[in-house]
């Protein structure tokens, strides 16, 4: 797949570690110049170096996706520096704060759902805004990370299976309202938003968020595995899209569910 993405540039949040790093350096490999966002900026730099260690290349942007005018600013100056080029972003920023109904941290709470739903879900509407104007024949790509725990029920985790299962719906009424605003054309046929949104909806990957639950390293995805999967949608024909595509590990003990 190596030059397939070649001429784009993707934003992908989360990029200092764990599946944002991997997706990067997957991006890098296929092409694209990629955008490493996060606010650990040690951890981006190093991404950077990851990506240029694989023959790739990339820019490192302060991203606060909790933050409004953190998310307007850097996707402003993303299509400052590169115009239509930037037809890509990836979701991936995601943090856990466990806790049980009796004893859960309020701030805790809102902090995950900010993260986790609020903050893509506003990225990408930013993000929507500019590449509606794509001209006939381009389109932009959007994918969301959510996770296995959007459909699922889990002890000690309402922040974080809560914020999943919004974010998922959240994406399922974006790829609604997208499809309602195709445009008809004269001889009645459609031209379709110029955007799509895929889902990729991943079990336990090996990332340091994971580290808190101590499952087995073989139980687990290399995020590599997931990195994988995103640039594959990516590559998907322009005529298609995958709303949701769920990704497990062969050894996952409680799948199916």
């Amino acid at each position: 797949m190596a030059g397939e993405l070649k001429g784009r540039v993707a934003l992908v949040t989360g990029g200092a570690s764990g599946l944002g790093r991997a997706t990067c350096v997957s991006l890098a490999e296929a092409g694209a110049h990629v955008v490493v966002a996060d606010i650990d900026a040690d951890g981006s730099e190093r991404t950077r170096a990851l990506v240029a260690d694989a023959g790739g290349s990339a820019d490192v942007v302060a991203l606060d996706v909790t933050d409004d005018a953190s998310r307007r600013a850097v996707v402003a100056q993303l299509f400052e520096q590169h115009g239509d080029a930037f037809d890509v972003l990836v979701n991936v920023a995601g943090i856990d704060r466990p806790g049980y109904v009796t004893d859960i941290d309020l701030d805790d709470y809102r902090r995950v759902m900010a993260v986790n739903c609020e903050g893509p879900v506003f990225l990408t509407s930013e993000f929507m805004k500019r590449v509606q104007h794509l001209p006939e024949g381009r389109s932009a790509d959007v994918v969301h990370i959510v996770s296995l725990s959007a459909i699922t029920s889990g002890s000690g985790a309402i922040a974080y299976n809560g914020s999943k299962a919004g974010f998922l719906n959240a994406t399922r009424c974006i790829q609604r309202e997208l499809r309602e605003k195709a445009v008809k054309q004269a001889d009645g046929s459609e031209r379709p938003f110029p955007c799509r949104v895929q889902a990729v909806i991943p079990a336990a990957m090996d990332t340091p968020m994971m580290e808190q639950w101590g499952i087995p390293g073989h139980l687990m995805m290399p995020p590599s595995a997931v990195a994988d999967t995103v640039r594959t949608l990516l590559l998907l024909h322009p005529a298609a899209f995958v709303p949701e595509m769920q990704i497990v590990p062969r050894l996952e003990p409680n799948f199916p569910r």
